[in-house]
């Protein structure tokens, strides 16, 4: 198949490739394209799917059907010669601009694209970042443990009180704006937790020091933002009434309580549980930050002048995925936006900077696999299909058809493989002082156990040969 092409750029992103078949290819593709639409069409004498004359076809189509359907034959298999043989990656679809096409003359037409990218990798192997591990205090320990206290306090009346922090009550309200009573802004023995910060502006402070019974006009402002367009921005004022007080009694904090939220005795046990537990926190939660730091490091260390097509297709994405998971909590996106005030352009723009990350990280992690020679095997992407059956509760067969059917199968690939490569920058970073004596010490520690076996195994020989002289 005789093809010409010329490729023009357009913009430091935008490329546009001129391409040229003979008339000769053209009237090869009409006959093609009499076949397919052949499969579709009835016409009296002929059985569906046997291919009548052109001229038949023609009578029954018009020659623009058919000249169409042959142009459109062209343009897909020069797209994809274009892939192959030009190694082009674009990064949008292709968008056609038809010049000529006419019985007899050459078929000429554009494809216009965005292309990926130009990369240059900067150092990504012996990476430097410290490992930051934050310090657990007693204080922090003592946090964690009235908060424990907190999770297991009884609610006892309080009567004779006044609405303190902390409190629970119960209370009536009518809220009116410039006089006016609006919806939603009235109910009966509400319940509401002082301080948790739950009703507008400071609305919960001014009913502490109220007593059961007591009324109070409760002046507040409607944020900028709030989710009724209408109210939004406006001062109101609440009538209250408070109904009933509840008081939080916390348990004691001796070697009782500890024996009734732990298996421990005692209190001091308990406590130094938690810092435990606490420290190995904090030292995960250093290792994952110093990991994501080399990730963050190498994208820094990298040169690539990303198409802006690339973070709005990336933002268009997230935002998809967000509104999957509102679907998934029984929320349609557009109630999320009303209810956070937020509108679509808005979401797009406060997604912009992640988005771009994401975008220069993913360009990151599949230039260095190309250049390491990474790739996934068939093991690997079992293991990821078997993780995804037992988190849905269904078979790995069943999760294989469902992503084939949905072509998403080579981007399950993709991940793994990314996070391959995540691994292998991760256990390519310089490794810190610590670490190295650690690994110095656990060394050691084989080498002598392997010493100490092979000791054993010698002995047991020479016990056997002594045995055998005797």
């Amino acid at each position: 198949m005789t093809m010409k092409t010329n490729v023009k750029k357009i913009d430091n992103y935008q490329s546009e490739i001129t391409v040229e078949y003979e008339a000769a290819e053209l009237e090869k593709s009409k006959k093609r394209a009499c076949k397919q639409l052949a499969e579709h069409v009835n016409i009296p004498g002929f059985r569906k799917g046997k291919v009548p004359p052109i001229q038949i076809l023609e009578q029954h189509l018009g020659k623009g059907a058919i000249l169409d359907e042959a142009a459109e034959i062209l343009i897909q298999k020069a797209a994809k010669d274009i892939v192959d043989d030009l190694k082009i990656i674009p990064v949008t679809q292709m968008r056609r601009n038809v010049i000529t096409c006419e019985d007899g003359k050459d078929f000429v037409f554009t494809l216009t694209f965005t292309n990926y990218p130009e990369v240059k990798l900067g150092e990504y192997k012996g990476l430097k970042v410290e490992k930051v591990v934050d310090t657990v205090t007693d204080e922090d320990v003592d946090k964690q443990v009235e908060n424990m206290r907190e999770h297991h306090a009884n609610m006892v009346d309080a009567p004779d009180a006044t609405v303190a922090n902390g409190d629970f009550i119960t209370l009536d309200f009518v809220g009116t704006v410039d006089g006016k009573k609006f919806e939603g802004g009235e109910s009966k023995d509400y319940p509401l937790e002082i301080g948790s910060h739950r009703f507008i502006d400071n609305f919960e402070e001014q009913l502490v020091g109220l007593k059961i019974g007591d009324e109070k006009d409760v002046k507040v402002t409607f944020p900028e933002n709030y989710q009724v367009k209408d109210l939004a921005d406006k001062p109101a004022v609440f009538h209250c009434k408070v109904n009933s007080i509840k008081h939080k009694e916390l348990p004691e904090l001796n070697d009782e309580f500890a024996k009734k939220v732990s298996k421990f005795a005692t209190l001091a046990e308990f406590k130094a549980d938690i810092k435990k537990n606490m420290e190995a926190n904090a030292e995960r939660r250093a290792v994952e930050k110093q990991q994501q730091a080399v990730i963050e490091k190498a994208v820094e260390n990298m040169t690539v002048d990303v198409p802006p097509v690339m973070i709005e297709d990336r933002i268009t994405q997230m935002i998809e995925e967000l509104s999957l998971q509102l679907q998934s909590q029984g929320m349609k996106l557009e109630q999320y936006m009303s209810f956070s005030g937020m509108t679509l352009d808005a979401m797009r723009e406060q997604y912009k900077e992640s988005a771009k990350q994401n975008v220069l990280t993913d360009i990151l992690l599949d230039e260095i696999a190309k250049v390491e020679n990474i790739d996934v095997d068939n093991n690997e992407l079992n293991y990821e299909l078997a993780v995804m059956a037992q988190m849905y509760r269904t078979t790995p067969k069943q999760i294989y058809k469902i992503l084939q059917e949905n072509h998403r199968l080579s981007g399950i690939a993709t991940q793994v493989l990314r996070r391959k490569v995540m691994r292998f920058i991760i256990d390519n970073m310089a490794k810190d002082e610590t670490a190295k004596v650690e690994e110095k010490v656990e060394k050691t520690a084989e080498k002598k156990s392997d010493e100490v076996k092979e000791t054993k195994t010698a002995e047991k020989a020479e016990v056997k040969e002594d045995k055998k002289s005797k």
